[in-house]
């Protein structure tokens, strides 16, 4: 299978959930990571959980996309994080038998069927008044435990290639920046995460510090 880079999905202005991009936006470069995950006074949950998967897709696609060139069959044959953690392909649909695939194909599949779920109107609607499906918390859950796995591969198999492109800071405001949304939310088991457990409490263990009030 040939790698290919992930188109990132645009909130185009005036569709729905521009107005909560932006928010997000905002509240995410005050730097309380805390204040930037919460859902904003008076808005819809789901609204909010939808903007921010699409936002968090498209900068997982970005950073994966700068490592396309390490994270080779020859490089990663399976898809691990850690010597502890092997990931086997399935979506439940199309691909129902678990499959030992290498890395870069698991990450092919896992971004082509989370692009496949934002780009699903029927489960993403963009259109302003249409409801959210019932099922959408519970494919929302999917999404992020998958989307963890790149992180995971990332940091296990890629950071001295991260390091060497001077990537480090800004993979780990975006990983943090997951941590919180996914804790604020419950979106995510303990026992998923696990490959990361050490670095999540580290992550949040450091509370913002408070501005020295004049």
């Amino acid at each position: 299978m040939s790698q290919k880079t992930y188109k990132p999905k645009q909130i185009e202005k005036g569709s729905r959930g521009w107005g909560l991009k932006h928010i997000a936006q905002m509240t995410l470069g005050s730097g309380n990571m805390s204040l930037a995950v919460e859902l904003p006074q008076g808005e819809e949950k789901n609204e909010w959980l939808a903007v921010n998967t699409i936002e968090f897709y498209n900068e997982i696609s970005i950073l994966y996309g700068t490592l396309m060139e390490f994270c080779t069959p020859e490089a990663c044959p399976i898809m691990s994080a850690g010597p502890k953690y092997e990931y086997l392909w399935a979506d439940g649909q199309n691909v129902r038998t678990p499959l030992k695939v290498s890395a870069s194909e698991y990450i092919d599949y896992l971004m082509t069927w989370v692009e496949t779920q934002i780009n699903n109107e029927s489960l993403f609607p963009c259109q302003i008044g249409v409801p959210f499906p019932k099922n959408f918390l519970s494919v929302i859950k999917v999404i992020f435990k998958r989307l963890f796995r790149v992180y995971a591969h990332i940091y296990h198999s890629h950071f001295q290639h991260i390091m060497s492109l001077g990537l480090e800071y800004h993979l780990n405001t975006c990983f943090k920046h997951f941590i919180y949304f996914i804790d604020e939310f419950d979106l995510v088991d303990d026992k998923e995460l696990a490959p990361l457990a050490e670095l999540i409490q580290q992550f949040k263990a450091r509370k913002e510090v408070p501005q020295t009030q004049q």
